[in-house]
């Protein structure tokens, strides 16, 4: 679900091109032939390139059927539903060929040539092997259950509409397919390929230039993995100065992605989603690939997560008040009566219970839509394997007013070691008022 990857006004300009006859002729690219032994190294059942790929996070409706389509993905330009990728040959791909569901995932061409929006990843599946290719293709013609389940036509507006406007932008857009194989070792090569391939990471965690492209889909790209944003949220950089990976052991990045908790920090949105429907099922040996790639492209800072050196000073003080509970600010009172029970007076938590607030990427992030939506309608950790208990952090919209939240998030985002800008009451309307429209 971290896939909504829309044009921006730039690109308006970009697909007006189309309109005025600039079309540009591209023939599909083909998967970038590679060693058998690193194709062999990189390989994976259908089914679990699926799990990898996270198909069924976005191809399953709410309530429904496991790949039969349906879900809505909101964006500015109208909404997109997800196609049903069963093998029902009405209704899904039961009639695709090899060769056209190829095409899909490398470039972005549907059957009979109808062009796909990059809500669907194709920007990173390109990278895919062939040989993962024919495996996920087999899986889903031959082990998924055909279900005949029309979904709603997806209708943008004007210009986004005319789909054969994406040939220009993929011809803009689009990196070279195919994975290069250029890490010092298989396990770090492993690791690149479920980041840069299946897992697609770079759909959200890469910023995105002038046409909305990716910008950063491979480690040689200056802006890889440096941070995005998904409808409002802040996806954290996984790369660099400010990044959790630069403070984490392999061994937290393990847990925190299987499942979904560490020491240190729980996951929320977008993320608790990939956890559960996909990144959970990782043997542990893809998950120590992963962790040990992500370690490689951002040393460790030499500081903890859990290390208050830097800023004890601040965070002391920010402890001692709320301890001492005197001349309290009206959002310091707004925590001590609201989340303190849980997230404690010096704001950390309870390691892989209740998470950390201090230091959190929610909280410090620039925009502040992912702290107000939770704070307002709360967040729950995912039900994984390792870690079943489905736990929940209620919602305050009914309990908090406006001003209340927005006192309250500010004191957060300034409390302890966080040093992030404070929310207004404007910011708080916005928010509750979206989330309202969205359930009517």
């Amino acid at each position: 679900m971290k896939k909504q990857i829309f044009l921006t006004a730039a690109a308006v300009g970009v697909i007006g091109l189309a309109f005025l006859g600039a079309i540009i002729l591209v023939p599909p690219a083909l998967t970038k032939p590679m060693p058998a032994s690193t194709a062999a190294a990189i390989s994976g059942s259908g089914k679990y390139i699926a799990q990898l790929g996270d198909c069924a996070a976005c191809h399953t409706a709410v309530g429904g059927q496991p790949f039969a389509g349906g879900r809505r993905i909101e964006s500015p330009m109208g909404t997109i539903f997800a196609t049903n990728i069963t093998p029902d040959p009405e209704t899904g791909i039961g009639k695709w060929s090899l060769d056209e569901f190829r095409a899909a995932l490398v470039d972005g061409v549907g059957k009979g040539g109808e062009r796909l929006y990059p809500a669907m990843p194709y920007e990173n599946y390109r990278k895919l092997s062939e040989q993962d290719i024919v495996a996920l293709y087999g899986y889903l013609m031959h082990d998924v259950p055909a279900v005949n389940s029309p979904v709603e036509k997806t209708d943008l507006m004007f210009p986004f509409n005319q789909r054969w406007g994406m040939r220009l932008w993929n011809w803009v857009a689009l990196a070279a397919p195919g994975f290069d194989a250029d890490q010092a070792s298989d396990d770090l090569n492993r690791g690149a390929y479920i980041v840069d391939g299946p897992g697609h990471c770079a759909a959200c965690h890469s910023p995105r230039n002038l046409v909305m492209a990716q910008d950063g889909v491979q480690s040689t790209d200056a802006n890889y993995l440096t941070g995005g944003e998904i409808d409002g949220w802040a996806a954290p950089r996984l790369k660099g100065n400010g990044s959790k990976v630069a403070e984490w052991s392999v061994v937290d990045l393990k847990e925190y992605l299987t499942s979904g908790r560490n020491a240190h920090a729980g996951t929320n949105g977008e993320m608790a989603l990939v956890v559960e429907n996909s990144l959970q099922f990782m043997t542990a040996k893809d998950a120590e690939a992963v962790a040990k790639y992500l370690k490689s492209l951002t040393p460790s800072s030499g500081q903890s997560a859990g290390s208050n050196t830097a800023t004890g000073a601040a965070v002391s003080d920010t402890t001692k008040m709320l301890t001492e509970a005197k001349s309290l600010s009206s959002g310091a009172r707004l925590y001590l009566d609201n989340c303190s029970a849980c997230h404690f007076v010096d704001g950390k938590g309870a390691q892989g219970v209740f998470p950390s607030v201090d230091k959190a990427s929610i909280v410090n992030a620039k925009s502040s839509k992912g702290l107000l939506e939770t704070i307002m309608f709360g967040a729950e950790l995912p039900s994984t394997e390792t870690r079943p208990a489905r736990l929940r952090m209620p919602g305050f919209a009914q309990r908090l007013s406006d001003e209340e939240v927005a006192e309250l998030a500010t004191f957060v985002r300034g409390a302890w070691s966080n040093n992030a800008a404070p929310v207004d009451i404007e910011q708080v309307k916005t928010v509750r008022s979206a989330k309202g429209r969205s359930e009517h």
